[in-house]
């Protein structure tokens, strides 16, 4: 009987102690609405784009932080951004065409890499400042049109993946923000 007793003290105080770390966790969505993470996406500012990949990277920064609407008008946080591009072949040929003596293409992959500084514009504070890469794969055409179509087809797949991640952190870094207060008046 004693031991029935301490079974259940056991068991009582092990969910009293899973019941305590179940209530500490504060999992919660990241785009939910009583968060305001979609809100906080809308107004979101990019700086001019440089080069072809920063517009790509931008372009769809833009349509993905504010649902397809365009641009804020009034950016409550600024996002600088300098995106690289490079092509390089897989294998090690000595032909500077990138083409195996047998003409067929060779495997290769272009490499875009991006920089960006998320910044709360209402006093100047960096919220977060990274560097994400991402590869994309392609296969180099003895045919010098084919070639460069398939860079900058890869470039565009690259910038748009880059453009997915970048997104993913800057909502993670806005959901951070505190929420502005309601100021009520009589």
């Amino acid at each position: 009987m004693s031991s029935d007793r301490s079974f259940r003290r056991i068991g009582l105080v092990s969910s009293l102690a899973m019941l305590a770390i179940v209530a500490g966790c504060q999992v919660r969505p990241l785009y939910s609405e009583s968060a305001g993470t979609g809100e906080r996406l809308a107004a979101v500012g990019f700086s001019q784009p440089q080069s072809r990949i920063d517009q790509v990277i931008r372009n769809h920064l833009i349509f993905l932080t504010s649902g397809g609407a365009g641009e804020s008008a009034r950016p409550a946080y600024d996002v600088k951004l300098t995106a690289t591009s490079t092509a390089s072949s897989i294998i090690d040929d000595e032909d500077d065409d990138n083409v195996s003596t047998t003409g067929v293409p060779v495997p290769g992959r272009v490499q875009v890499g991006a920089t960006y500084t998320v910044t709360r514009i209402s006093d100047g504070q960096i919220l977060k400042s990274s560097k994400r890469e991402v590869v994309s794969l392609i296969d180099v055409s003895g045919q010098g049109f084919a070639k460069l179509r398939a860079i900058r087809d890869a470039e565009n797949r690259a910038a748009r993946e880059l453009a997915e991640f970048i997104r993913a952190e800057i909502a993670i870094v806005i959901a951070r923000e505190p929420q502005p207060q309601t100021v009520w008046q009589k």
